[in-house]
């Protein structure tokens, strides 16, 4: 079996980030997508290990930042390889406080959405929410980063966290 077929599906990168009482945290996710219209849910899906979900489980929302092909390496890496326990992501990072008390980043990022949880599914390592979204808005013009944009051209990995985290050895 070559299980980098997966590679193959389509991916945006984006930011998720929720709260946890005054506390703020952030990650790197891919896995992103609108699920329903009327009323508009939209799918994320969150590593168990990861503080954010810790936070989504607590507050019942989250916010999604989309980010720009542009986004420099390092803004990437401070919120996809860098802990939440460690470290204020939002410190000296531009952002705003949404309608449901969710951080969301403004900087290298065309729009986000925000949404509270209306449901979840335990995928093992990974919890899949869904959310009913409470709000939207386009933040600047621009093309959204793309997971392939980011291991082609930005020449990206992906974290162990991640859910297309493969290791080097087991690519087949």
């Amino acid at each position: 079996m070559d299980i980098t077929t997966l590679f193959k599906l389509s991916y945006g990168l984006y930011i998720i980030s929720s709260k946890n009482g005054d506390k703020h945290n952030g990650q790197i996710a891919n896995t992103v997508m609108q699920v329903t219209a009327d009323p508009i849910k939209i799918l994320i899906c969150i590593n168990k290990e990861n503080l954010t979900y810790q936070y989504i489980k607590e507050s019942g929302v989250f916010s999604i930042s989309i980010l720009d092909q542009n986004s420099p390496m390092q803004f990437i890496g401070h919120f996809g390889f860098k802990s939440g326990r460690d470290i204020d992501k939002f410190k000296d990072i531009d952002h705003k406080i949404g309608r449901t008390g969710t951080p969301i980043v403004t900087s290298n990022t065309l729009g986000y959405l925000e949404c509270e949880v209306v449901g979840e599914m335990d995928a093992g390592t990974h919890v899949a929410f869904v959310g009913k979204l409470i709000d939207a808005q386009t933040l600047q013009a621009g093309e959204p980063l793309t997971y392939a944009y980011y291991h082609q051209v930005k020449k990206g990995k992906a974290s162990k966290n991640a859910p297309t985290y493969i290791k080097n050895d087991k690519k087949k």
